[in-house]
């Protein structure tokens, strides 16, 4: 099983879409029943068992958005304790932690904003993504990829026209990521800096207009500087 990744969250919406359309990295995607991270014996069973070169670490709590606020308790424990504990099998197994992190850890007000900058997360999401991020940054054989993606085709009818992200695909990172995966520290990944109505409007045309309002409570600008990518990934 020579140069295995390891794949937490092997049925979420992420890796449904990498196991369709991944061409070039050996992967094993674990179920939650077979490596359940809140258990460290279900994670070295299975490390014995596949003796996996990296983890590919996307288990965890996304949406919906507002179960960060209503459920605190289920948001520690999949996003910080969860990716501690995979964390702690990888430093005593010296296998390499690609963790799966988020843009939101950034504040999302000046934009642009690049992989040294200061970080303070908008919402409960984003602090549960960060409190993972501690972890891993705790080992040094580890990857983080701050990342802004979504679903395909876009989910919305309406879309922002005063929100500007990185959106990318999903589909979109699986292209990218035999590139990526051996780096090491901090890696900002997302696609080109732009509206949320104009990435919309690429892929639907019939996506309607919306604005942001300060009650949304959601921050103007999420981009991300995304220059160490781009020169990752040429």
């Amino acid at each position: 099983m020579k140069n295995l990744i390891l794949v937490t969250g092997g049925q979420g919406r992420f890796a449904k879409v990498l196991k369709k359309n991944n061409k070039f990295l050996k992967l094993y995607f674990a179920t939650k029943k077979e490596c359940n991270i809140l258990n460290i014996k279900s994670l070295e069973k299975i490390i014995k068992k596949l003796k996996p070169k990296m983890i590919l670490h996307c288990a965890g709590l996304s949406r919906p958005m507002d179960i960060h606020q209503k459920n605190i308790e289920r948001s520690i424990d999949l996003n910080i304790v969860g990716t501690a504990n995979v964390v702690k099998v990888c430093k005593k197994n010296n296998i390499k932690i690609i963790y799966f992190s988020t843009g939101y850890v950034y504040e999302g007000k000046k934009g642009n904003y690049s992989e040294n900058d200061p970080v303070k997360p908008f919402n409960n999401y984003g602090l549960s993504k960060l409190g993972g991020e501690c972890a891993v940054m705790m080992y040094k054989n580890s990857l983080i990829l701050r990342i802004t993606m979504t679903e395909s085709p876009f989910a919305h009818k309406k879309a922002y026209t005063n929100l500007k992200s990185n959106f990318m695909f999903h589909e979109d990172l699986v292209k990218i990521l035999p590139k990526i995966i051996n780096y090491k520290g901090i890696l900002n990944v997302g696609g080109k800096a732009q509206s949320v109505f104009s990435f919309a409007k690429l892929h639907n045309k019939k996506v309607k207009k919306i604005k942001l309002n300060v009650k949304d409570k959601l921050p103007f600008n999420q981009t991300m500087n995304i220059s160490v990518l781009k020169r990752l990934v040429k």
